[in-house]
């Protein structure tokens, strides 16, 4: 089993920042993709940003030059800064990540955290 623990959400004003991390833990082989995403209320989940295990990461441009996703393979841990933030980044936000597991190191294995509640307001 793996557990994902996110943390770094709370109350922040127009344009502050925040970093968000999400530490995975248990049985791990290997980490794939790593991604964030998010869902505000009345809204469907929305993917925020993503990047593999070589670094490559993508983004919507609702948050393009605003927020940056890196990652530490050696501690199997992603962040999420999020700088510039609008009232309309309020959401609860989610990691994802891909896990080959060692009982079948072919097989993947995806898993999402609890969530990290986000507020943008003044």
């Amino acid at each position: 089993q793996v557990q994902l623990v996110e943390s770094g959400g709370g109350l922040v004003q127009p344009g502050g920042s925040l970093r968000l991390s999400c530490a995975a833990s248990g049985s791990i082989f290997r980490i794939n993709d790593m991604a964030w995403y998010r869902q505000a209320p009345g809204k469907q989940r929305e993917l925020v940003a993503t990047i593999t295990r070589d670094l490559g990461t993508d983004y919507p441009d609702s948050v393009k030059r605003r927020f940056t996703i890196s990652r530490d393979n050696a501690k199997n841990t992603v962040y999420l800064q999020m700088n510039s933030l609008k009232p309309e980044d309020t959401a609860v936000y989610y990691c994802n990540v891909a896990i080959n597991p060692p009982s079948d190191p072919l097989r993947l294995e995806n898993y999402w955290g609890k969530g990290t509640l986000v507020t943008v307001s003044s």
